[in-house]
């Protein structure tokens, strides 16, 4: 078969893009090499050779990238090897424990930083630094609009967390160990051990989170070295993975390896694959839509839902399965492995980065635990991560992450207990004498795209201590929040349209029947029409949350969760539309 790579001529020194910037003999040129030489360099460093750009989102507020700015250097170790010349470019980290009110408020932003650093300087190739959850689907939108030859660098997954001889899972079990705390069951003291062990080195949630999903949804789309995803962060692998990446980035550039020729509709449907057969994050779902759409693939909710009937869990990683964490799938086989046991689920014709199909990378991929990593024929559980809902609650669409919640509400009708926000809820729930069942179904509001604003990870509600304190861990819970990859339990999200702007959900009243049926793929509130038109006329719009800046133009250009959150001039239609000039 002729791979598309092999149909494009081979690069010369002369087509290189940043010879637009060096090489002419004028005035414009001659401040470019005279400015360069100013920091030291001279012509032998950088003429005749690809200029590659190496995106940094390191910060000191950003534990998941601590290591970045190690890894930088290796990555250019890499590139010089190759006969590049690498130059660090700084983008924004979005760093999930420290953000506020989310980092999903500024993934755009920095898919923007992304796309305009890329076409205001003279590089030829990208190797993107990211890892912690925002940043690899900020960072491949950006690049992916961009259009030139790039390679993602994952972070990497932290260690195993470790308290009193038990593993812990960053996130997942923070959730567990505070309701255990509010229900009384543990003490102060080891409620302190648990946050002194719970992340022990750099490197992103090692749990089945948002940052593992989407580094393995880069990797299984062919935008990282294959399998690059489940290195652990400490391990020596990695370092060595990073001088790959800078020493493959200057390959790409000379063959002229585009994204485009690796983000095809066949490379997302591999990798929604892939996000379902390992237990993905709910946010799977909002960041897939955005870099579909951005390489000018039309991905949607239903496409979703379609391959999660079809593809089991067979990642054994917490918080889907019950015992492992990254560093065990690592060992196990990684994401290479589990590919390998996806096989005949897969387009294995789909180009990587390296220049070699899928098929070539998992040709020979073993696995060395099927406990971590199952056959399909032992699956963690029989259908996939997620699944998409649709009713009158919901009529754009929810996500329920099925495995992760207690099977009894696969099917279940309850009373509606509804909260406006989250300082209400939060109030509510720590009342031990309110009037709460197992039944009930918490309802958190106002949270979404434009209400939270940003749509903050807020939709795992605390269970109310009420119920803790009689043994309860699990209840119906609906937002149109998002949640943390870590989370577990029954938590519908994504509700769209969002209650801000006049979805149903805002039309819905403590004491509403809501039923939903999982296999379905049902969720209604069980009100006439004739009561939620009654209710819609008196509905008012809330005000608007920004006046100014960066968050008045979010306000102004945010899409819904169905639609991926992205600005809507960013799409790839909309350019298309606008007639996007050719400046590369």
């Amino acid at each position: 078969m002729t791979q598309p790579y092999e149909r494009i001529r081979r690069k010369s020194p002369e087509d290189l893009r940043s010879a637009r910037w060096f090489a002419p003999d004028d005035l414009r040129s001659f401040g470019h090499r005279s400015r360069i030489m100013q920091m030291g360099y001279a012509p032998e460093d950088w003429a005749g050779k690809p200029i590659i750009g190496i995106l940094n989102t390191w910060s000191d507020l950003n534990p998941c990238h601590a290591h970045f700015k190690h890894r930088v250097e290796d990555v250019k170790r890499g590139v010089l090897q190759a006969g590049g010349f690498p130059v660090e470019m700084p983008a924004i980290t979005l760093s999930e424990n420290f953000m506020k009110p989310t980092t999903m408020l500024y993934r755009n932003l920095l898919a923007m930083e992304v796309e305009e650093q890329i076409r205001a300087h003279p590089v030829d190739g990208v190797v993107l630094l990211g890892g912690c959850d925002k940043t690899t689907p900020g960072l491949t939108m950006g690049a992916l609009t961009a259009g030139l030859p790039m390679i993602y660098l994952p972070a990497g997954p932290m260690l195993r967390g470790n308290y009193a001889g038990q593993q812990l899972g960053s996130g997942s079990d923070a959730w567990k160990y505070w309701d255990e705390r509010r229900a009384g069951t543990i003490t102060a003291q080891q409620w302190l051990g648990v946050e002194g062990g719970i992340a022990r080195s750099y490197g992103h949630c090692m749990t089945m989170g948002t940052a593992s999903t989407m580094t393995a949804i880069a990797d299984a789309m062919g935008l990282s070295i294959p399998g690059a995803s489940s290195i652990p962060a400490p391990d020596a692998n990695h370092i060595r993975m990073a001088s790959a990446c800078g020493r493959r980035i200057v390959e790409m550039v000379w063959e002229n390896l585009t994204p485009d020729l690796i983000v095809t509709p066949q490379a997302v449907r591999n990798a929604t694959v892939v996000a379902m057969a390992m237990g993905c994050s709910t946010n799977a779902v909002i960041h897939l839509l955005a870099m579909a759409r951005r390489a000018g693939v039309h991905w949607s909710l239903d496409d979703l839902d379609a391959l999660g009937r079809t593809t089991p869990v067979i990642a054994n990683v917490r918080p889907s399965g019950s015992t492992y964490l990254m560093e065990d799938f690592f060992y196990a086989g990684g994401l290479l492995g589990m590919m390998g046991q996806l096989k005949e689920k897969l387009d294995l014709d789909c180009l990587t980065v390296m220049g070699e199909t899928l098929g070539q990378a998992i040709a020979d991929a073993p696995v060395y635990n099927e406990d971590v990593i199952r056959p399909l024929s032992n699956p963690v559980y029989h259908e996939g991560s997620l699944a998409v809902l649709r009713g009158n609650l919901c009529p754009d669409g929810a996500v329920i992450k099925p495995a992760a919640c207690d099977a009894r509400f696969q099917r279940h009708t309850g009373p509606a207990l509804v909260f406006d926000s989250y300082p209400e809820m939060k109030a509510a729930i720590d009342d031990e004498n309110l009037d709460v069942t197992p039944d009930h179904i918490l309802v958190l509001r106002n949270a979404g795209p434009l209400g939270g604003p940003g749509m903050p990870e807020w939709g795992m509600l605390p269970m109310p201590k009420a119920l803790l304190k009689q043994g309860h861990r699990d209840m119906l819970r609906i937002s149109d929040a998002r949640m943390s990859g870590t989370s577990y339990g029954a938590c519908v999200l994504h509700v769209a349209p969002e209650a801000h702007i006049g979805g149903p959900l805002a039309l819905l009243r403590t004491g509403d029947l809501i039923s939903i049926d999982i296999p379905a793929r049902t969720l209604n509130m069980l009100v006439s029409d004739e009561e939620l038109e009654k209710r819609r006329a008196e509905w008012k719009q809330p005000e608007p949350k920004f006046e100014r800046g960066y968050g008045w133009m979010f306000s102004k250009h945010i899409s819904q969760a169905n639609e991926g959150c992205d600005f809507d001039y960013l799409t790839r239609d909309f350019g298309k539309a606008a007639g996007e000039p050719d400046i590369f």
